[in-house]
C-alpha cells in the first residue's frame, strides 16, 4: 500500500515540479508587464479619463511634466530659443502626441516663481503600458540637457507628473523587495537552522518559499498581458511566499522528523506527514484564500492584484507542499539530518520529550487556571485594540514619496516654482445638455460661469479652460490650435475640460474634500443650466474616488472573510463553537494590530524606528482592507495546528484536561519557529522605501506575533478548556469517542 502511494506521489511530484520549472524563466520577466498607475474601475475618475480619449480625443489624456531650470526667462527671446530647441525635440519623440509650453500657450501659468518654467507632454502608447515610454523620455532629456549645457551649464530637465511618478515607485517597489529577500533569506535561514539544526532541513523550506514566490511572479506576468495588475503583486508574493511557503514546509517537516523519531522508517514517515500534516495545511491554506478571493469583489486594480498574487502565492505554497516535500523527505528518509550544524544535539526522542515537557507543563498551568490565564493575556490586548476607533484611513500627511527619484525632485521644483498643482490638477468635464460651447451664446457663457466660480475659490489657483484660453472670446475660438480645441472641447462642442490647479497651500486631504463637494453640489447649480452634467477627474477625484469604493466594500469584503472562513472550519472541524471561537479570535487578533498600527505609524510612537519620524497621522485606505483579508486567514494557521493536535489527542482517548497540555506539547515549538519566521520576513518590508508596503509588513507581523503568543499559546487553550466538550460540538467529538474503536479493530 505505501509503495502504490509512494509511486503515485512521485508521479504528481514530478508532474508539479517540472511545470514550476517550466514557469521559472518568465518569473524573471513579470515585473515589466504589472501597472503602477491605480484604476478604479467605474470610477467617476476613469470615466473623466474616458472620455478625454473617446469623446474629446485628448493628446493629453496621459501626459507627463518636464521640469526646466537654468535657462534664461521662457518670455525672453534667448529663452524662447532655448525652449524651442526643447520642444522640437520632444515633438521628434515616437509616442508624444502633444507638447504645450509657453511658446504655444502665451499664459502666466508657464512662467514659474524663480524663472524656471515647465513643458506639458502628453503620452499614447500602443506597445504596452504608457509608463514604457519614460525611459526614452529620460534619455530625451538627458540629451537635450546636455545639447543645452555649452551655453547654458546651470540646466536641468526632470520629469514629473503621475506617470513618472508611478515609475518611480516601481523602481522603489523593486528596490523594496530585493533589500527585503537579501534580509530575510539569511535571517530565515539562521532560524530554521536554529529550528532542525540541520542544513538540509533547513534548506528545504527556504527552496519551497522561493520557488512559490517565482511560480506565482510567473503565471501573474502571463495575466498582467490581458488584466491590470498592480507592481504590489511583486512585494505581497515576496513577502507572503516567503511566510507561507516556509510554515507550510516547517509543519510537513516537523511532523516527518517526529515519525522518524518515533522509530518508523523514511517511506512509513513521508505518508504519516502527509496525511496528518496535508489535511491540517489544506484547511490553513483555504482560510488564507478565501481572504484573497473577497479581495477581487472590489473594483480597484491594486487591491485585486492583491487578491489575485495572494490566492496564487497561497495555492502554490499548499501544493509544492503536499508534493514536493513529502516526495523529498521520502528519498531523504533519516538523512534528513544530513549537514548537522556541530553545536546543535541530534534530534531523538529524549531531545523532543524535554521541549515538549516544557510546554507541557505550560499547557497545565492554563487548563489549570483559565479564567486567570484570560484576564492576564486579554487585557493588554483589549487596550491595544481600543486603539482602533481612532483608526483614520484618509490620504497620509507629509511627503511620503521616494526622495531620491526624480520625479519627486522635480514636483518638489515645481511647488518651489509656486505650480506644482499642474500635477495635482483636477479635470473636471462639464456637458451641457441642448447648448454647444463653441456654437452658441448660453453654452460659451455657461462655461463662462463655471469657470469663474471655480477660480473665485480660495482653494484654487487657476482655472484654465477653452474661455480663459480664447480670453473669453468665442469668435477667436477658429485662431486656437487642432490641439487645444481637442484638449479642452469635445468633439460635438457640448462637452468641455476645465483644469483646476489648486493653491499650493491646499492638502492632498483637502483636495480630496473639495472634489465631494463639487460633485455633490452638481453642474445645474454651478452652471445655472438645468440637465447639465459634470464630471471630476484627475489626481485628487482619484484619491476620493478610492477611498469612498473601500469604505463602502470593506463591510461586504468582511463578511464574505469571516463566511467563507466559517464555513471551511466547520467543515474541517464539524464543530461550530471550535469555528466559532476561532472566528471571533481572529477577530481580536485582527483588532490588536490595527491598534499598534494606529499607535506606531498613524500616531508616531516609535515609529522614527521605522524611518516615519512623527507619524503619517493617517493609514493608507487600503492598508485596513487588505491587512484584514491577509491577517485574518494568518492568523488562523496556528489556531488549527493547535485545534487539529487537540482534536488527535481526543481521538486518541485523552480527557480535555490532558489533550489542551498534549496539543501544545506538540505544537508550541512548531508555532514559535514559524511565527517567528514569519515576523522576520514581514518585518524585513517594515524598512523599505515604499510606506503602503511598510504600513502592510508591520500590521502582519504584529498581528503574528500577538497571534502566535498571547492569543494561541494563553487565550486559544483557556478557552478550549472552559468549553470542555462543547469545542466538539455537534459532530467533532463523537468522531473522538469512535476513533479509539476504529482504531482498536483495524
Amino acid at each position: 500500500m505505501i509503495i502504490a502511494m509512494d509511486v503515485r506521489r512521485f508521479w504528481v511530484s514530478g508532474i508539479v515540479l517540472t511545470a514550476a520549472i517550466a514557469l521559472l524563466p518568465f518569473s524573471f520577466h513579470a515585473e515589466r508587464h504589472l501597472e503602477t498607475a491605480t484604476r478604479v474601475e467605474g470610477s467617476q475618475a476613469e470615466t473623466v479619463r474616458e472620455e478625454l480619449a473617446s469623446r474629446f480625443r485628448s493628446p493629453f489624456v496621459d501626459r507627463v511634466v518636464l521640469v526646466i531650470e537654468g535657462l534664461p526667462p521662457a518670455d525672453s527671446e534667448e529663452g524662447g530659443q532655448a525652449l524651442e530647441t526643447i520642444v522640437a525635440g520632444l515633438r521628434e519623440q515616437p509616442g508624444v502626441s502633444g507638447v504645450v509650453s509657453y511658446l504655444e500657450l502665451r499664459d502666466p501659468i508657464f512662467l514659474g516663481r524663480g524663472g524656471g518654467t515647465f513643458v506639458l507632454v502628453g503620452l499614447t502608447s500602443t506597445g504596452g503600458p504608457v509608463e514604457s515610454l519614460v525611459p526614452e523620455l529620460h534619455q530625451l532629456a538627458s540629451s537635450l540637457e546636455n545639447q543645452l549645457r555649452g551655453r547654458y551649464p546651470a540646466v536641468k530637465l526632470e520629469l514629473t507628473g503621475e506617470i513618472p511618478l508611478n515609475f518611480d515607485i516601481r523602481k522603489a517597489s523593486a528596490a523594496d523587495v530585493h533589500r527585503g529577500e537579501s534580509l530575510v533569506i539569511p535571517a530565515t535561514l539562521a532560524l530554521l537552522l536554529l529550528a532542525f539544526g540541520s542544513l538540509i532541513a533547513a534548506l528545504i523550506p527556504l527552496a519551497v518559499g522561493q520557488l512559490a514566490i517565482a511560480t506565482t511572479l510567473a503565471i501573474t506576468g502571463f495575466l498582467a498581458q490581458r488584466w491590470h495588475l498592480s507592481i504590489l503583486v511583486q512585494n505581497l508574493a515576496t513577502m507572503l511566499g516567503l511566510g507561507l511557503g516556509i510554515d507550510y514546509a516547517l509543519l510537513m517537516i516537523s511532523r516527518f522528523r517526529e515519525a522518524i523519531s518515533a522509530g518508523h522508517d523514511g517511506p512509513a514517515a513521508s505518508v504519516i506527514a502527509a496525511r496528518q500534516a496535508g489535511r491540517t495545511l489544506l484547511i490553513s491554506a483555504s482560510t488564507v484564500a478565501i481572504g484573497f478571493l473577497a479581495l477581487l469583489t472590489v473594483p480597484i486594480s491594486e487591491i485585486r492584484s492583491i487578491g489575485v498574487a495572494g490566492f496564487l502565492v497561497t495555492g502554490m505554497s499548499v501544493l509544492l507542499t503536499n508534493t514536493l516535500v513529502p516526495a523529498a523527505l521520502l528519498l531523504l528518509g533519516p538523512r534528513i539530518d544530513l549537514g548537522r550544524l556541530p553545536f546543535t544535539p541530534k534530534l531523538d526522542a529524549r531531545r523532543a520529550a524535554r521541549t515538549g515537557n516544557l510546554w507541557r507543563q505550560w499547557g497545565k498551568m492554563v487548563v489549570a487556571h483559565p479564567w486567570l490565564a484570560l484576564v492576564v493575556a486579554g487585557t493588554p490586548l483589549l487596550l491595544l485594540a481600543w486603539q482602533v476607533r481612532r483608526l483614520d484611513t484618509s490620504l497620509p500627511r507629509g511627503d511620503w514619496l521616494p526622495q531620491a527619484a526624480e520625479s519627486v525632485h522635480a514636483l518638489h521644483t515645481l511647488e518651489r516654482m509656486d505650480r506644482g498643482g499642474v500635477v495635482e490638477s483636477l479635470r473636471v468635464i462639464v456637458d451641457l445638455p441642448t447648448d454647444s460651447v463653441a456654437q452658441t451664446d448660453a453654452g460659451w457663457n455657461a462655461l463662462d460661469r463655471l469657470t469663474k466660480r471655480l477660480a473665485s475659490d480660495p482653494r484654487c489657483d487657476r482655472v484654465i479652460s477653452i474661455t480663459t484660453i480664447a480670453e473669453n472670446n468665442r469668435s477667436s475660438l477658429p485662431d486656437l490650435s487642432r490641439e487645444t480645441r481637442r484638449t479642452f472641447l469635445s468633439s460635438d462642442g457640448r462637452a468641455a475640460l476645465l483644469e483646476v490647479l489648486p493653491a499650493s497651500s491646499v492638502s492632498l486631504r483637502d483636495q480630496v474634500s473639495w472634489v465631494r463637494e463639487l460633485r455633490k453640489t452638481g453642474a445645474p447649480a454651478l452652471t445655472g443650466v438645468s440637465g447639465a452634467t459634470l464630471l471630476v477627474g484627475g489626481i485628487p477625484a482619484l484619491n476620493a474616488d478610492y477611498e469612498t469604493i473601500i469604505r463602502d466594500r470593506f463591510p461586504s469584503v468582511m463578511a464574505l472573510v469571516v463566511g467563507g472562513t466559517l464555513l471551511a472550519l466547520l467543515c474541517g472541524f464539524r464543530s461550530i463553537f471550535a469555528a466559532v471561537k476561532a472566528i471571533a479570535l481572529n477577530l481580536f487578533s485582527v483588532a490588536a494590530s490595527f491598534g499598534a498600527l494606529v499607535f506606531v505609524i498613524q500616531d508616531g510612537h516609535g515609529s522614527s524606528f521605522l524611518g516615519v519620524p512623527g507619524g503619517t497621522g493617517s493609514v493608507f485606505p487600503l492598508v485596513p482592507i487588505v491587512a484584514f483579508a491577509i491577517v485574518f486567514g494568518l492568523s488562523m494557521d496556528y489556531e488549527v495546528f493547535l485545534v487539529a493536535r487537540v482534536l488527535e489527542a481526543r481521538r486518541s482517548g485523552l480527557s480535555e484536561m490532558d489533550a489542551i497540555p498534549e496539543a501544545l506539547a506538540r505544537t508550541a515549538g512548531l508555532i514559535t519557529s514559524a511565527a517567528a519566521i514569519m515576523i522576520v520576513v514581514f518585518a524585513a518590508f517594515t524598512f523599505g522605501d515604499f510606506l503602503v508596503v511598510k504600513m502592510i509588513g508591520f500590521t502582519l507581523a504584529v498581528a503574528v506575533l500577538i497571534d502566535a503568543t498571547l492569543v494561541r499559546i494563553v487565550i486559544g487553550p483557556a478557552l478550549l478548556r472552559i468549553a470542555g466538550d462543547w469545542n466538539w460540538w455537534p459532530g467533532g467529538l463523537a468522531t473522538a469517542r469512535r476513533a479509539p474503536v476504529m482504531a482498536s479493530r483495524e
